[in-house]
């Protein structure tokens, strides 16, 4: 079988499409199996012009937008590039942007066409102050999901949470599938280690959906309490120097390390004592699965994907979302103690083992692929 899997990011980019998509090429590598990926270049920009019609809804209404003009001549240029690139027919297409489903849909409509939803784009942009939460890029982007669903043979997400999420934009909520990412489990090694000063690690891009700002003040009351740490901040974005700024202010820039980007954290990752991320929003979290995989403790917020992720005080912590006193609470409680930490970790290891392994990714997924290239 000859499958396409379509991204929009090229896989080396940062994400949740990333720490799965890639790592499925060698399990789909044999004489039954076929896999190819495909995305969009950075460098094509403006190249499509052809008119864009949807069947569900009129975009034209909310077409005065900038940020509607720019998701539009994003999807022109993506149909463009896939008849420039694509000219060999393939029994099945997975798609996992928005945009990549409809273009592959429009070229190949005969094509079996699979869907996965990895994250809400509104949802972030409404976080991050870049959209007005009812206004008309709110509209344009949740009348996706209803296009998606008409265009496309099977939808799916990664979490429970995230299809309950889309349930008034679509028809049939009920038949989104749920299949959360999986990881290669050879990609982390866990590494025995004592530090003396706890070691708290975050991971993500720099945003304020990420809830850093939180995270800043539950060290500065951490430190307070004369609760010995050091921070570590994987990632880049653009609220990076207010959040520098942010670290000098509360008087904790001495206990912070800001690394930028990095392309593969995982590889350090198990040097670290206890995993951190106070997000507003997460359809699944993969950067919990993965921190578990690493044996870290587990702190997050009751949200989304993290909270399917983390059962409370067995397998990490859950905090409620916007609240710097209840994080510091939970993050003292596990510095405190070692052997809880370790436990936690352990557990979280365990789990993520059961319920996140790449070869459970791939058994569902070749089931389903047999499935609908039979049809």
């Amino acid at each position: 079988m000859r499958l396409l899997q379509a991204l929009f990011f090229p896989p080396e980019q940062p994400g949740g499409v990333s720490s799965m998509i890639p790592y499925l090429q060698e399990r789909f590598t044999s004489p039954r199996w076929e896999m190819e990926l495909f995305s969009l270049p950075k460098r094509i920009r403006n190249k499509g012009k052809e008119e864009i019609k949807f069947h569900t809804f009129d975009w034209t209404q909310y077409g005065e937008s900038p940020v509607v003009q720019k998701y539009i001549q994003t999807y022109r240029d993506y149909l463009w590039w896939t008849r420039l690139r694509i000219h060999k027919p393939f029994d099945l297409i997975h798609a996992h942007h928005p945009i990549a489903g409809l273009a592959m849909r429009s070229v190949f409509p005969d094509t079996p066409l699979i869907q996965t939803l990895h994250s809400s784009y509104e949802r972030e942009l409404i976080l991050n102050g870049k959209i007005a939460e009812g206004g008309p890029e709110h509209q344009f982007l949740v009348s996706m999901y209803r296009e998606l669903e008409y265009c496309t043979d099977q939808l799916m997400t990664v979490s429970k949470s995230f299809r309950g999420y889309m349930a008034p934009y679509v028809d049939r909520h009920e038949d989104i599938r749920v299949l959360p990412n999986g990881y290669d489990e050879r990609r982390f090694k866990p590494i025995p280690h004592e530090n003396e000063v706890a070691q708290l690690i975050t991971v993500c891009r720099l945003v304020p959906a990420k809830g850093l700002d939180v995270l800043l003040r539950a060290c500065a009351e951490l430190k307070k309490q004369g609760v010995e740490y050091v921070l570590h901040i994987i990632g880049d974005g653009p609220i990076r120097p207010e959040l520098e700024k942010m670290a000098q202010q509360l008087g904790i820039y001495n206990e912070t390390i800001f690394y930028g980007y990095t392309l593969h954290p995982e590889e350090f990752m198990p040097f670290f004592d206890i995993f951190v991320l106070p997000s507003r929003a997460e359809a699944f979290g993969s950067v919990f699965a993965e921190a578990a995989l690493s044996c870290l403790a587990l702190v997050g917020t009751e949200v989304g994907g993290i909270a399917e992720q983390i059962e409370n005080g067995v397998n990490g912590l859950l905090v409620p979302p916007n609240d710097p006193v209840a994080l510091a609470e939970a993050l003292a409680g596990v510095i405190a103690d070692p052997m809880y930490r370790y436990e936690l970790a352990r557990s979280a290891c365990e789990r993520a083992k059961a319920n996140y392994s790449l070869s459970r990714a791939v058994h569902e997924l070749k089931k389903m692929y047999l499935e609908y290239a039979n049809k």
